[in-house]
């Protein structure tokens, strides 16, 4: 198995006994992931994109976090957000304007 350069971890709000029901779910998040996973291949970036359970930053919701760098973002709630932490990742660096943890 090929090794993806980056993988982004979108937290959806599982809950371990039930149903998502969190911040970042009630906020959009499912509805990025499409998205980001176009906009990224579109772009030629090598990435996988994964969905996972609550990730309990929930007053930072949606959150997403790329590993291997351990950028963990906040509050990207749009489009737009995920092109500019796009844009920053092939930059080489972080997207400060959603950094809530590096």
């Amino acid at each position: 198995m090929k090794k993806p350069t980056y993988h982004i971890l979108v937290c959806n709000s599982f809950r371990v006994a039930g149903d998502a029901q969190g911040a970042c779910n009630k906020k959009g998040a499912a509805g990025l992931l499409q998205y980001m996973t176009e906009e990224a291949t579109d772009r030629g970036l090598d990435v996988a994109v994964s969905t996972t359970g609550c990730l309990n930053v929930c007053s930072e919701g949606p959150v997403i976090v790329i590993h291997p760098n351990n950028l963990w973002y906040g509050k990207v709630e749009t489009e737009a957000a995920i092109d500019e932490i796009l844009d920053a990742l092939e930059d080489g660096e972080p997207c400060e304007k959603y950094l809530i943890s590096n």
